[in-house]
């Protein structure tokens, strides 16, 4: 079975099971790379700097392809603003965050908790065939959550993030009663999911479900199934 390759931040925070950085989090091989010098900030911005970024994810990219991976995804939701271009020269297919989910919901009212909610811009729902208008809540600026994940720090309080993301799946309901499906953008948030189902008593899904999906596209790809896509959906 082929790995799938993940393209890492700059980072030094915890990474628990169910965390996109985790090897346990996956039933399959993967290889992790990390982008040296580009970190949470560059990446959970409402406009980065766009070709300082693509150009550390191609040239990653390009390390990950030669060095077996057969598809390529990511460690933060917000690099979606980067799925068309890194997939027009990345050499093997690309997906970039759970945001991906959103198109393959058809039929149904998706709402978005984000790492951040004043830097998740309509742009990078479009950028992955999301409607730009999608409900989104984010998780405090003052949060436990922040205070590792956006801030680097070197220390989490389990029980104090899932505090914080099962209020903000409450808050999402509460703005946005129609939302049927919750999408986790941040790839740090899986560990979270079972306890926001109960909460919600609505499906969640995540940057794992998808790079499952994407990793199972790819393998049967491979193995003279359906062809790949240069994402999921």
């Amino acid at each position: 079975m082929k790995p799938l390759g993940i393209l890492m931040l700059d980072t030094r925070f915890p990474r628990i099971v169910g965390d996109v950085g985790n090897e346990a989090s996956y039933g399959f091989p993967v290889i992790f790379r990390r982008m040296e010098g580009i970190g949470s900030a560059d990446a959970v911005a409402a406009h980065p700097d766009r070709p300082r970024v693509l150009a550390a994810l191609k040239a990653n990219a390009e390390a990950l392809a030669a060095n077996g991976a057969v598809g390529i995804g990511t460690s933060c939701g917000f690099l979606a603003l980067y799925q068309d271009d890194l997939a027009a020269v990345s050499p093997v297919p690309v997906a970039t965050s759970a945001l991906l989910h959103i198109k393959r919901l058809a039929g149904r009212t998706p709402g978005v908790i984000t790492a951040s909610a004043k830097n998740l811009t309509p742009a990078h729902l479009v950028a992955v065939g999301a409607p730009g208008d999608t409900p989104v809540v984010g998780l405090p600026e003052d949060s436990s959550f922040a205070g590792t994940f956006l801030r680097n720090g070197l220390t989490l309080d389990r029980e104090a993030v899932e505090r914080e993301v099962v209020a903000a799946g409450l808050e999402l309901l509460a703005k946005h009663p129609a939302v049927d499906t919750v999408v986790l953008e941040c790839t740090n948030l899986p560990p979270y999911r079972r306890a926001l189902e109960k909460a919600l008593g609505l499906p969640v899904l995540d940057v794992i479900d998808l790079l499952n999906d994407f990793h199972a596209e790819l393998s049967g790809a491979a193995s003279g199934g359906k062809a790949a896509a240069a994402a999921p959906g």
